[in-house]
This record gives C-alpha cells, structure tokens and sequence, in this order.
C-alpha cells in the first residue's frame, strides 16, 4: 500500500505554515512555531508515517514534555484507527523540545497536539487550531 505523503502536525500552540518547495515539511514546521520560553519548543520533529486511506482523519495525542525535552506519557485522546495511533505514537516519542521555563528554570509541560493527516495536495498550506 501506497504510504500517504506527508502528515500534517498542528500544535495546539498555535503556528501558522507556509511550506516552501526548498524545505522538508519538518523544517518549515520548526522553522514557524511559536518560540515562547513559557511553553515547550519543538526542536526535532519526525513525521508519523501513515498509509493513504488515513488522509482526512485527524486525532489528539496527549503527553508530557519533560524538563530534559523528551515527550512522555503520551496517550491518544481521540482516535478510532489503531494503526494510524500507533504511528503518531511512534512519531511523537522521537520528538525533541526545548522545555518550558519558569524563572528561568526548565519544567515539565503537558501538551495536547492535533493531528490531521493531508495528502500531497494539503502541503502548500494549513491553518492552526
């Protein structure tokens, strides 16, 4: 089976992509994301994997970015599709983050991230939630 070309991540902390033709989707998503010290900073994505029967379903995953950066706990809040979960799992645990900062101070952070799988043709552009 044909694997979908690129799965769309949209964080719940709020960015807004245009993707330029000379950068992977995974640098033009690090790139544009919000950069706040009081939130956790994606530093290192890897995108999930996903076969093409999955584009249009979306999904939230649910973890923790540590004080060290590493995603932990994550659990997905909504999802009927056992495989397309597992590879967002997968994904997100090889995540890496700048964490959040309380006086100056690394501290764990609890994140919700949308997920919404798009085809080739939903790669120019899309909208945060």
């Amino acid at each position: 089976m044909k694997v979908a070309s690129k799965l769309a991540i949209l964080l719940s902390l709020g960015t807004f992509v245009s993707f330029a033709s000379a950068k992977s989707l995974e640098q033009s998503y690090l790139d544009n994301c919000r950069k706040d010290s009081n939130i956790p900073v994606p530093i290192s994505v890897v995108t999930p994997q996903v076969r093409d029967y999955a584009i249009g379903q979306s999904l939230e995953v649910e973890f923790t970015v540590t004080a060290a950066g590493k995603p932990s706990g994550i659990n997905v809040l909504s999802s009927k599709d056992s495989e397309l979960s597992e590879a967002v799992v997968s994904a997100v645990s090889q995540w890496q983050f700048k964490p959040a900062q309380k006086d100056g101070v690394a501290v764990p952070m609890k994140v919700i991230l949308p997920v919404r799988v798009v085809g080739s043709e939903g790669l120019n552009r899309f909208a945060s939630n």
